[in-house]
């Protein structure tokens, strides 16, 4: 009986789930997990990440194709209407299903560090309709460091190295993130490790992204910014020095602990 861990990943779906994955893996310790992904690319990295074990499936429907019946299945992702997640229950011996917004950060991110970049903007690890080059005008005379994507296509990430002069490669992704004094994203994941990291986050809130993690971040006092509303973005940094900001609990073990009592281990 093996026991598995499906995320949702991809150029038009980006890394969050992934990240969260991964923190997820790392942290139920030496069990063996195999990471499947809906996205090639990324399970020929996720070694990069900590993970022992990833294979690429192309689409969910696949899962069948690489578990047996009996199996266990941690299942992160929303792809599945209620027929196929009724299919899954019935399919594996255990069945979990991660919710989109569940708030899991990896403990070096509490580890905060000092805050060598004053402002930096990460739109996300993927931009497959090129949002972030169509909404320059938000952060424009605001000069941030860019970290890029993941799933940036070449031509687009050499136009937006040549446009930012201080860019920083994906590999960089944990450095900006936790030495970030100002973290512009449209990352939820992100936002939450900035905050983690003691930085100030401001989330953009992306046409197509979910919602799902407004209400949190609200809860937290973390500024949004809808519709690339630049005078908004602007008025935001502007008072940001005397911004409130919620300190985000340590709780990613509450869901480990779930886990480890569903999986029997």
């Amino acid at each position: 009986m093996k026991i598995y861990y499906y995320v949702h990943t991809g150029h038009r779906i980006g890394l969050d789930r992934f990240r969260r994955a991964c923190t997820i893996i790392r942290a139920l310790g030496d069990i063996d997990i195999t990471l499947l992904c809906s996205d090639f690319r990324i399970a020929q990295v996720a070694r990069d990440f900590g993970i022992e074990k990833s294979v690429g499936i192309d689409v969910v429907r696949n899962i069948p194709q690489i578990a047996n019946h009996g199996d266990k299945l941690i299942f992160d992702s929303d792809e599945a209407n209620p027929i196929m997640l009724e299919d899954m229950k019935n399919f594996f011996s255990t069945f979990i299903h991660v919710k989109e917004n569940e708030v899991v950060v990896d403990e070096k991110y509490f580890q905060k560090k000092p805050k060598t970049i004053k402002i930096a903007y990460f739109f996300g690890d993927d931009d497959y309709e090129k949002d972030l080059e169509k909404n320059f005008s938000l952060i424009e005379g605001l000069n941030p460091d860019l970290l890029l994507g993941f799933y940036y296509f070449l031509d687009y990430e050499d136009m937006l190295k040549e446009k930012f002069p201080n860019h920083h490669e994906f590999e960089d992704y944990d450095d900006v993130v936790q030495k970030s004094e100002i973290l512009i994203t449209a990352s939820p994941q992100a936002v939450l490790e900035n905050l983690a990291s003691g930085g100030k986050p401001i989330y953009i809130q992306r046409n197509d992204y979910t919602g799902a993690f407004l209400e949190l971040f609200k809860s937290l006092n973390i500024p949004i910014v809808i519709n690339y509303d630049k005078s908004q973005l602007e008025t935001i940094i502007s008072l940001i020095d005397n911004h409130n900001y919620l300190e985000i609990e340590q709780n990613g073990n509450k869901l480990i602990k779930i886990l480890k009592e569903n999986l029997n281990l």
